[in-house]
């Protein structure tokens, strides 16, 4: 979740976007998956809560058997207005077996 205000004087939009990325896997995966988005549309002033879900098709990715998984280990969810690393607020996912 994330709140995402209209502080300026105009109807305005924004698009939040969730990227994630696996910090230990055993293959190589990219810094930033780009796994989400949503387009929220703000007159001034007002405020609005963003949700995405993470689900296991957002962990999963191909492994070296060519298997489609969710290995366990630590996921870092970020989600911003950019892919630029101050635009981005973190949090670590633990997944377990």
């Amino acid at each position: 979740m994330v709140d995402v205000t209209n502080t300026g004087k105009r109807t305005g939009a924004e698009v939040v976007q969730l990227y994630i990325r696996d910090l230990v896997s055993s293959v190589t995966r990219p810094i930033k998956e780009l796994k989400g988005f949503r387009k929220v549309q703000l007159e001034p002033g007002e405020s609005t809560t963003v949700t995405f879900n993470i689900t296991p098709a957002e962990l999963s990715f191909f492994d070296v058997n060519m298997k489609y998984v969710v290995e366990p280990g630590d996921f870092e969810i970020m989600v911003g207005n950019s892919s630029r690393d101050a635009d981005l607020t973190r949090l670590i996912l633990q997944v377990t077996k």
